[in-house]
This record gives C-alpha cells, structure tokens and sequence, in this order.
C-alpha cells in the first residue's frame, strides 16, 4: 500500500485540508510584506546639502539657486553645493548694478560636509533618512552611499539563500512543524531587533538573519500543505495558497501608506509572528514524512484527525498500525537526506539543474520589477496596489493553465512573457508613460504567474524523502537571484536599459530551461528516489525527459 491510498481514504481534499491551508496563511502574507519592504523601509526623498545660514530676506527657493548647481536633466543636485570665495551679502540676488559673479566670486563644487535636509512630505523616517548618532554610526544613504542603501535588500537575500540551505535539509532531517516554529521565533527576534537598530552594521545583520528565518516560510509551507493533498486537488490548493502572497502585497502598500516611520513599519510587518506562532497547536505535521522516518504511531494519529475532520469512516484494518507499518517499511529513510543525494542520479540531477536555473531566473526577475516603481507615473502607493491586483488575474491564469497545458509549458510561457514585456519596455519612448506602466505591470503579472507555477512544480518533481532538500537547494539559487536583482539596478549607470535588458535576458534563458523539465500534471507526488529514478537509471536525455507520470504508470 501506497500513501496515496491511504490518503483516499481518509480524504485528500476536505475541511481538514481547508482548516490546514487557512493556518498556514499567515507566513504567505508576511513574506512579500518582509521581502518588498525595501520598497517602503529605504525609500530616498528629495534631498540637498545642509545650507546653514540663510538670510532672513532670501526666500528658500532663491537660497538654493544661489548655493545648487544643476543635474543635467536640470534638476537642482541633491550631492553637491557651491563653495564660494566670498561671502554671499545679506542683500537680495540680483540687485541693481550687481552681478551674481561680481557678489560671490566665482564659485566651486564640493559634496555636502555637514549632511542633507530631507523632505519628510511623504517619509517621516526611512533608513535611508536615518542620522548618524555619531561618526562611526554611519546611516545618510544617499549620495555616494548610495550603494549601502541598495545593499541592505542584497543582504537580506543573503540570508535568504543561507536560510534556504539550512530550513530546507533541517526539515527533512527534524520535521516540517518543528522548524516551522523555529522559524516563527527566529523571525520574530530578529525583526524586533532591527527595528531597535542604532547603527547601519546592527541594521544590517540583523535584517540579514531575519531573511534567513523567513526562508522557512519560503521553503516549509507550500511542501507541507502538499503533502496533505491528494493529485486533483494539488493545483487548486497550490493556487489558492499563493494569493495570500498576492494579499501580502496588497496589504504592504496600505501598511506604508499609513505607517511613515521605518522602525513602526518594521514592527507591523514582525509581530504578526506572534499569532502565527500559537496557530501552530493546530498545523499537522505531514503524515508523509512522519512514515518515511518510521514514526508510524505519529502519522496514525494525524491520519485519524484527518479521517475524522472529512468525514470519513475508516476500518481499523485498513488504517491500523499494523498495516501503516507496512508502508513504513517501504519508505523508510534508513539514511538521512543530503544534497548530494539530488546529483547522485542521473534524473534527480537533471532535475535539480535545470530548477536551479529556473529559480534563478524566476527570482531575478521578479524582484528586479517589483522593487524598480519609479517612472510609471504614479505614486509608490497606487504602484505598490497596482502591481498587487495584477497577481490576481496572474494566479487564474496559472490555474487555468497548469490544468490545462500542463506544469512545464506554464512555467516557460510565463517566464517568456516576462520576458518580452521588459524588451517591449525598451522600445517605448520615456514620454510614452502609460504604455510604459502598462507593460511594467503586464510584466509583474508574467513574473507572479512564473512564481506561483514553480513552487507548485518544483514541489511535484522531488520525491518525499528529499521534497524539502530539493526545495531548498533551488530556493538557495533562487535567492542568489533575489539578491543580485537590486544590484543589476545600479547597471543604469553603465548604460540605462542594461538592467531591464539584463532581466529580460536571464527570464528568456529560465524559459527554455523550463522546457527540459518532465511534466508532473496529473502524477501521484513521488515517495523515494526510485520513484523518480524508475526501475533502473534512465540511459538516455529521452529517457530522463519523459513524462513523470509513466513512472507510476
């Protein structure tokens, strides 16, 4: 007997799977809110050089004139002032018989010695505005350090990518619930702690650790709601889970929108872990699991809870522990899970290279247009909602799809789509603003449906006993993306369509990567690697290629 047998027969799809879905809803809202508060947290308002000094009869718009020099778009500088060699006379610019070279000498152009004014219209505090409490306490994120500013979400997807590793083997190793909560705890302390930040390096680590406990979020959930659900109900559920993501994001742009202060901001998107955290009394472990480390008295109860919440009659025979033994006995993990494990194999290591360079690309480019709402002629906020209410349309269209066209044709359209709307992008003129905001959001959109799909797919193509390992070895390269996409950002210095060129060109190559993925559409989820595998190792790239549901034909 199979566990998919026994999932038959306690119900693969019912209030139990409902009641688990909805608890584990939380840590899918909390994630974009961690993930795009960059967007928000290290905002750069309108800035200038501290000026001290003005007189009473100069109005601030002249001050400025008379001490900024001009961008060469015509905008007056935000990282440089003139240094005049003499003193500017407290009388009005201009003045009859008086030159402005004559009044002030002629001037030079220095950065700002004694900081930057920011406008706080919009922002009453962002990291980016954050004063330094001394000199080694260094914040001003503008101007030359410009790039520290940018780094902060490169290292916290960093962390991301290390959480990966370590969620993904410890959960196969401990238990999907057991580092569900330690990622909840981690994730609490660690935000609590950021927000409590006095210097940029304290800042820094500890939003660094914080992406590491969210990745179990990342890595943990979708698997665990998974392993619940029986073949026609994997998408459905797969779907409906994911637009709580979509609510995350939704969610983000009304939190900033009301909250200006970056540290309150940050202490909105962190204590949600606390109810998250006593909603775990009621989250299953996964029967699956529990049966291939052998802990057959475990799974029994979790399967009669389950049987019981659907309704379910069930025969002491069939359910027995006598008979769970049974299946226990053939998927018991007599070795524990290694990431070498995923390349030993032919097909196994087939597969996980390809997912690699998928998550990659789903990764980079996704968050390359998520995090870049400048210059789409609205504000931050209606941007923020506006890329959050395309996802939903997004995750119709993958249900639709994945039913229908299967896993592996999604996932490369969806990345392909992706793809051509960022090189239509180049091709529109900067005075074209809504034809350009209108394919920004085409895009996200493309790049959402990608992301939902290879959540759903990379979970179907790794067996039970290495789900977790996979997960998290292509989520580690997915973060790798993650982190580099505000980066390739600072490319428009080199040449200014470079970094959509850039995410264009690495979602096109995760397309056709997809491509030489098996599909999984209709197939029981593999127990062991001889499930993937087959009965013998494939001899052949056509081998390793076809489909995955002749495995258990």
């Amino acid at each position: 007997m199979r566990f998919e047998e026994l999932l038959d027969q306690v119900g693969g799809f019912g209030p139990f799977q409902l009641r688990n879905v909805a608890l584990l809803a939380l840590p899918r809202i909390l994630l974009p809110m961690n993930f795009l508060l960059p967007i928000f947290l290290a905002a750069v308002p309108a800035h200038h050089c501290v000026l001290p000094g003005a007189p009473a009869n100069f109005s601030q718009d002249m001050w400025l004139e008379a001490h900024l020099p001009r961008e060469s778009d015509g905008t007056l500088s935000s990282c440089f002032h003139f240094a005049y060699t003499q003193a500017l006379p407290n009388t009005t610019l201009g003045g009859e018989g008086q030159s402005r070279g004559e009044l002030q000498g002629e001037p030079s152009t220095v950065p700002c010695p004694q900081g930057w004014e920011y406008d706080h219209s919009e922002f009453s505090s962002t990291i980016a505005t954050e004063a330094p409490r001394c000199l080694s306490l260094q914040w001003d994120l503008v101007c030359e350090q410009k790039g520290l500013n940018r780094a902060t979400s490169t290292f916290f997807f960093v962390g991301v990518l290390v959480g990966a590793v370590a969620f993904g083997y410890l959960s196969d190793r401990f238990g999907r619930r057991r580092l569900l909560l330690v990622a909840y705890v981690s994730a609490l302390g660690m935000g609590l702690a950021t927000a409590a930040s006095v210097s940029y390096i304290m800042f820094v680590i500890t939003r660094t650790l914080t992406g590491t406990a969210l990745a179990g979020f990342t890595i943990i959930v979708m698997p665990l709601e998974l392993e619940w659900l029986d073949v026609g109900h994997r998408t459905v559920a797969g779907v409906l889970s994911s637009t709580f993501w979509t609510g995350g994001v939704m969610l983000l742009a009304l939190v900033g929108y009301l909250i200006r202060d970056w540290r309150w901001l940050l202490l909105a998107v962190t204590l949600p872990c606390v109810p998250g955290i006593i909603s775990l009394w009621w989250v299953p472990e996964s029967a699956r699991w529990l049966l291939t480390q052998g802990r057959v008295e475990e799974a029994h109860r979790y399967l009669l809870c389950c049987a019981r919440l659907n309704g379910r009659p069930v025969g002491e025979d069939s359910l027995s522990l006598e008979a769970l033994r049974k299946v226990a006995a053939a998927e018991r993990v007599v070795r524990r899970p290694s990431y070498l494990d995923l390349l030993r194999t032919p097909r196994l290591r087939h597969i996980s290279l390809c997912c690699m360079m998928v998550w990659f690309g789903v990764n980079f480019s996704y968050y390359g247009l998520s995090l870049d709402i400048s210059g789409l002629g609205l504000n931050m906020y209606q941007t923020q909602l506006l890329f959050g209410a395309v996802e939903l349309p997004a995750k119709l269209l993958v249900y639709l799809s994945v039913r229908h066209a299967g896993r592996r044709l999604t996932q490369a359209g969806m990345l392909l789509g992706a793809a051509l709307t960022l090189g239509f992008r180049l091709l529109v003129p900067t005075e074209k603003v809504y034809w350009s905001t209108a394919l920004a959001v085409t895009g996200k959109g493309f790049s959402e449906a990608a992301f939902t799909t290879v959540y759903l797919f990379t979970s179907e193509l790794y067996p039970t006993v290495l789900r977790q390992t996979g997960m998290g070895l292509t989520a580690l390269v997915g973060r790798l993306g993650g982190s580099l996409a505000p980066l390739a950002a600072l490319l428009d210095g080199v040449w200014l369509s470079l970094p959509k060129l850039t995410y264009g060109g690495i979602a096109l190559l995760a397309a056709c990567t997809a491509l030489l993925l098996p599909e999984t559409r209709k197939a029981q989820l593999p127990e062991t690697i001889q499930d993937v595998e087959g009965k013998s190792a494939p001899s052949s790239l056509q081998e390793e290629q076809m489909p995955m549901k002749q495995v258990h034909d």
